[in-house]
């Protein structure tokens, strides 16, 4: 009875464990930024915060400290706040992450997301060599030069994600792509900076096209050339609606868990039911038997008078 007490003991404390954590396993948040990651000093941003359906309540840092709060507005199946960066300056650029908070938990940070100023310094220019026409295979060069010294280019290409190549210079930079194949077509830019969330005005556009060399078919294109310049809210809010169900699927294994656990619980009590209820029958079955004994001696050991 002890061994089945000390198990029945270790399955409640596992089990509240499990709820313990259930309960604090909220996914983190998506957060993106309209018209783009980019934003033209002066011009309004919009950042967007998107949490599961229950959330109802979101904040947003700025490096590291609380900068907005905001209650979410539902879009069918999705729950986003939006905050409002009525115009960009040099003081607003930076890397923000948003949390939500569903009944009295507070949810994980967000991926990091790197606002960008730009149209503060000179335009750079953009040249490529050996042309913007080339062949499958052959190695090409970005060439970005400011005027005013700087210390750091980048180079983007539209439809990409934003994480922009760059490289350290003063007044030029080169960026060697290559071998190229087709998923390297496309229309470049480059920027000058002081730092990685202040940048100048763009550069002209540079579009490369880079035709197929039939001869050689190891030269496959490893990538898709997106037609979009700015974040997709559709991609955005299929990834979220991924991790709604995704975190769906983890409550409902979950609460099959504790189903399981449940089971075993009523398993190891009528066990313990069972295990008293033989005992007991031993128990009367022992006293039965010594009775019957005690019986059957008297009427041996009484001697005639």
């Amino acid at each position: 009875m002890t061994s089945t007490l000390t198990a029945l003991l270790y399955l409640g404390l596992f089990l509240s464990q499990t709820v313990s954590t259930e309960k604090q396993n909220l996914s983190k948040p998506i957060i993106w930024a309209k018209p783009d990651f980019m934003i033209p000093k002066g011009k309004q941003a919009l950042i967007f915060c998107q949490g599961t359906p229950e959330a109802v309540k979101y904040q947003l840092y700025f490096e590291g400290h609380l900068f907005l709060q905001q209650s979410p507005k539902q879009h069918g199946r999705r729950n986003i706040a939006m905050f409002h960066i009525p115009a960009m300056t040099p003081l607003t650029a930076g890397q923000y992450k948003c949390i939500y908070r569903s009944k009295k938990l507070w949810s994980n940070p967000s991926d990091p997301l790197d606002l960008v100023v730009t149209e503060l310094y000179d335009t750079p220019t953009l040249s490529v060599h050996p042309g913007p026409e080339v062949t499958s295979g052959e190695n090409v060069s970005f060439y970005c030069r400011l005027g005013t010294a700087t210390n750091k280019f980048f180079l983007l290409k539209e439809g990409r994600s934003p994480h922009p190549q760059h490289r350290y210079g003063n007044t030029q930079v080169e960026f060697p792509i290559g071998p190229v194949t087709t998923a390297h077509r496309g229309t470049y830019r480059c920027f000058g900076s002081y730092n990685n969330h202040a940048w100048s005005f763009p550069s002209e556009p540079v579009k490369l096209q880079v035709t197929e060399d039939f001869g050689d078919t190891s030269l496959a294109p490893t990538e898709r050339t997106s037609f979009s310049d700015h974040w997709d809210l559709d991609l955005v809010t299929t990834e979220a609606e991924f991790q709604q169900d995704l975190a769906s699927w983890d409550h409902t294994a979950q609460n099959l868990l504790r189903i399981i656990l449940a089971f075993l619980v009523l398993v190891a009590l009528m066990c313990l039911l069972a295990e008293d209820w033989l005992w007991r029958k031993r128990a009367q079955e022992k006293a039965n038997g010594a009775s019957s004994q005690e019986c059957r001696r008297r009427p041996n050991t009484e001697t005639p008078e």
